[in-house]
């Protein structure tokens, strides 16, 4: 069973994402962006990120990745993110049958319990991929970021004809620094794996132009769907969980109410009592006026 939310050209799927891929046309995607569970035992609402042995992880796995290929326009763009443990099968599926343009981690902080016998993880691999190596959109002047060693020393590069500065921007390597979404931020929905717009940001504004169709398979918070209608693109999201895609109906169709009831952002509770603080503050300063 599934059911279809649609608005300006951005379509909301609640439902099982392999058979809702199943129907989306051949061809017809330009960015692809793929965060699905990872296989490591977290809690998504009613879902439990647990398959039975790492086989049928990878099988399943096969399965939403080949209809992703297969929606994928030919000149489009795929990047996908999963748990370290199976990235490395990830690349081995995919590197027969798309063409890998690099292989990105986006690291992290974290203030958090690390590991006390081996080395924590700090970061999470993503692929970006092609259809046609030599067809495919890369908008690099959108998304320069500041050339560090060499401009803000204002070293001179005297390996050219005619020495010059260094530039002060480059295109960015395939190591991200962006940092987690943690409670309190304004971007913070109640989810345990939400990814943050600005890495979604330096995707979509790379691998998309004004006006594409961008398609996220495992929507969660909807921040690409999000970040797409912010950017101009149109999107197609799918979740699984109904109190994911309460998320979406708000953040992506601007929803305030479904069949009665409230989908407001509910702030988290030491935030609530935040702001009941500084409205009180607020009101004995307008008496003291």
């Amino acid at each position: 069973m599934q059911t279809k939310y649609e608005k300006e050209g951005h379509i909301i799927y609640h439902g099982n994402a392999l058979e809702i891929l199943k129907n989306i046309a051949d061809n017809s995607v330009d960015l692809i962006f793929a965060d699905p569970p990872y296989n490591i035992g977290k809690k998504f609402a009613n879902f439990h990120d647990h398959w039975v042995n790492d086989e049928a992880y990878i099988e399943w796995s096969k399965l939403w990745l080949t209809e992703c290929i297969r929606i994928l326009k030919p000149d489009g763009t795929f990047y996908v993110m999963t748990s370290t443990q199976a990235m490395p099968y990830f690349d081995i599926f995919l590197r027969d049958q798309l063409t890998i343009l690099s292989r990105l981690i986006w690291y992290y902080d974290s203030s958090g319990m690390q590991a006390k016998k081996y080395f924590g993880s700090t970061y999470e691999p993503l692929l970006h991929c092609v259809k046609n190596e030599h067809k495919y959109t890369f908008n690099a002047d959108d998304i320069k970021v500041e050339a560090k060693t060499g401009a803000q020393r204002k070293l001179i590069d005297y390996r050219k004809a005619i020495p010059q500065p260094y530039n002060t921007t480059k295109i960015p390597g395939n190591s991200w620094y962006f940092p987690r979404v943690r409670y309190k931020m304004p971007e913070y929905e109640n989810h345990p794996s939400q990814k943050p717009e600005a890495l979604l940001e330096r995707i979509i504004q790379a691998s998309s132009n004004v006006g594409d169709l961008i398609l996220d398979p495992f929507s969660g918070t909807f921040t690409t769907s999000f970040v797409a209608k912010k950017l101009g693109r149109f999107s197609i999201s799918i979740e699984s969980q109904f109190d994911y895609v309460k998320i979406g109906l708000r953040r992506v169709l601007n929803l305030l109410e479904l069949n009665g009831d409230s989908l407001v952002k509910q702030l988290p509770k030491s935030t609530q009592k935040n702001s009941k603080q500084l409205t009180e503050i607020a009101e004995v300063q307008q008496c003291l006026w």
